[in-house]
């Protein structure tokens, strides 16, 4: 068409406008127009620039209190509820770390419940929970202050001795009652089958052979029948497995130790690491020794070893004996890297000479281990203590359960410590209902704690003659400790064992103990389980003494007391963790105090340094019966997860 038809068919009128309005100027700027543009652009570019910072330098929008400055390996598993890592450059950036509802379980399991003649087996629900410690949880609820006292006090609440759980090995849809009556051994009722041949016999015999040897159970007529004609090509039976040797112990003596008086001689050994080059006298002189004694041994050692100097690594040993207010060196060995290199001891005539080398001292491999511990910098998580009572109240277990997690890990886990992302716990318990919250009639059967290199498994385990309740971990061994090593708790480091100036007599002597300060009338509790062998006034200076006599010749003492608890006397039974006494400054002490000693068949060693026993092991048919339960727990685990990863 042309422009003349174009304009014919629309028309030349002018634009219809209303009131008041007028025909647009295509040569004017519409502000608003181009103020939204404006606002649009910018909009855009502001999303897509934190956007982009959060993708490649986003570390201050999405950090959270688990720094990775403290992981020394790269994340964990993400299904155990802990933090992942991701790596960029130099620096670890934390993803995310938070509680999943997997973490949680709660399963119905076939329990033996004994209600008067039947055996009822019922499903009865338990909580697994795996908790991530550095996570971030709501704290709904208050939970009691640090007190390393409740760790191993025996006043708080103890454990209900309720009966352990017996898990029933096959699922169950309802309740079923089992009774149990004796076969009528008398008269049966029941139709007797014909005698077996000779033949028959014979051939039970070889077709279940290889039955019949299997396992520890092996069957007597076996020994009176020749080998090999029950033999085959596939199956031999194996008599040297019967031939093997038990070793059985016999003859055990056990020393009783002598009563301890003022005029018994005291022996101790005193391990002097070698921290740096150095004279023997100086070392010597560094640790408390007289400058003339510490003379004569330089002088001759050094003819021994053709030196005088010691070099960084070695230990010296010290062999003293105090009597009274009198101390006199009798014995020094020498050790390098933990090799006995010389001894020297004090003949009857006072003078050096040249000895065998004296058993061996645990201590002396552990000379350089009281150098303090490199924390890693966790500053923005809380303290362990903290992080388990936040996640185990987050999960809906009691503060007794929660305290009693706590106590059962005093003597591996340290408390005090800051969190490190990586670290777990995992609790297996009874519930009441399907809502997985723990009362308190819920009982904790397994516990699995990771800390740093610590990685702790502990389960239920009631003795079936006491009835008492104790956990152990997968090898059938308690984690209480044989002797507490700091019987106060709340004390502080004051004064190690060795040679020393005495604060009060003036002159050098050898300090038998270590003292722990803190003031008068706070609690001494007794290290160990034991015997009180004396509880009194001591005249040789300890003031109010308290002695206990533990298993295995070892005999704890504790000294300046200010008084001594009601019922801690001679012949009384403590246990560890009671309190036998409260702090005080009594006899020949300066302040308020606690000297604490440990003596072995006699001879005071350091409390510090000494290698202590374990705690209690369980044997024969209770450690059976222990393995069998652990298995029980261990299947029950094992298969609610795979139930969790089918599920998922």
């Amino acid at each position: 068409m042309t422009d003349a038809k174009i304009i014919r068919s629309i028309g030349d009128e002018p634009p219809i406008l209303a009131e008041g309005r007028r025909t647009p100027d295509r040569r004017e700027v519409s502000l608003r127009w181009l103020s939204g543009t404006f606002l649009t652009g910018l909009t855009s570019s502001i999303l897509m620039g934190v956007a982009l910072f959060a993708a490649l330098e986003g570390r201050e929008l999405l950090a959270i209190p688990a720094e990775a400055s403290t992981m020394t390996r790269l994340g964990s598993d993400p299904k155990e509820g802990a933090a992942t890592f991701a790596q960029k450059g130099k620096r670890l950036i934390a993803a995310t770390i938070a509680a999943k509802p997997a973490d949680k379980s709660v399963m119905d399991v076939p329990t033996v419940v004994i209600e008067g003649e039947k055996q009822v087996i019922r499903k009865r629900p338990f909580a697994h929970v795996k908790m991530a410690l550095a996570a971030s949880y709501p704290l709904e609820e208050s939970y009691p202050r640090f007190d390393p006292l409740n760790m191993v006090s025996s006043g708080e609440k103890a454990v209900a001795a309720a009966p352990s759980p017996v898990f029933y090995g096959s699922d169950v849809e309802s309740e079923v009652a089992l009774k149990t009556s004796d076969f009528p051994a008398g008269t049966s009722h029941f139709p007797l089958a014909a005698s077996m041949s000779l033949d028959e016999v014979e051939e039970n015999v070889r077709t279940n052979g290889s039955v019949l040897t299997a396992g520890d159970a092996q069957v007597s007529t076996l020994y009176y029948v020749d080998p090999q004609r029950f033999a085959s090509d596939s199956d031999t039976l194996d008599m040297i497995n019967r031939l093997s040797a038990r070793v059985v112990e016999e003859n055990t003596t056990v020393a009783i130790p002598t009563a301890i008086t003022e005029a018994t001689p005291e022996y101790a050994d005193d391990i002097i690491p070698v921290r740096a080059n150095a004279k023997l006298g100086a070392v010597l002189l560094g640790a408390g020794y007289a400058k003339a004694e510490a003379q004569d041994i330089e002088d001759f050692i050094s003819t021994i070893l053709q030196r005088r100097e010691l070099s960084e690594g070695e230990v010296l040993r010290i062999g003293i004996i105090q009597e009274g207010e009198k101390a006199r060196v009798v014995r020094v060995s020498l050790y390098k890297r933990g090799t006995h290199q010389l001894t020297v001891a004090i003949d009857d005539k006072g003078k050096f000479v040249t000895g065998a080398e004296p058993p061996y001292l645990a201590a002396i491999a552990t000379a350089f281990d009281d150098n303090p511990t490199v924390v890693a910098d966790s500053r923005d998580l809380p303290r362990v203590y903290d992080g388990i009572y936040r996640a185990a109240l987050s999960y809906g277990m009691s503060k007794d359960m929660t305290a009693r997690m706590i106590r059962l890990l005093a003597s591996s886990v340290d408390f005090q410590a800051r969190l490190k992302p990586s670290d777990q716990l995992e609790a297996f318990y009874s519930v009441e209902d399907e809502t997985g919250e723990a009362t308190d009639e819920s009982e904790l059967l397994y516990i699995h704690a990771k800390f740093g290199d610590t990685d702790t498994r502990l389960y239920r385990f009631q003795d079936p003659d006491d009835m008492s309740i104790d956990y152990y971990d997968q090898d059938g061994k308690s984690l209480k400790q044989f002797l507490i090593r700091n019987p106060l708790p709340n004390g502080s480091f004051r004064s190690g064992f060795g040679m020393r100036r005495h604060p009060i007599l003036g002159y050098m002597r050898m300090h038998t103990g270590v003292d722990w300060s803190a003031p008068r009338g706070t609690p001494i509790i007794a290290a160990g389980n034991g015997t009180v062998i004396k509880a009194g006034w001591d005249r040789g200076g300890y003031g109010n003494q308290t002695l206990i006599q533990h298993p295995n010749g070892y005999v704890t003492s504790y000294n300046h007391q200010s008084a001594i608890a009601k019922g801690v006397k001679e012949g009384a039974k403590v246990v560890q963790g009671q309190v036998i006494g409260w702090v005080g400054t009594t006899g020949q002490s300066t302040g308020p105090h606690l000297h604490y000693e440990v003596i072995v068949n006699g001879n005071k060693v350091d409390p510090q340094r000494i290698r202590l026993p374990g705690g209690n092991s369980l044997r024969g048919a209770d450690l059976a019966k222990f393995e069998q339960e652990r298995k029980r727990i261990d299947d029950l685990l094992n298969k609610g997860e795979s139930k969790q990863v089918a599920s998922q």
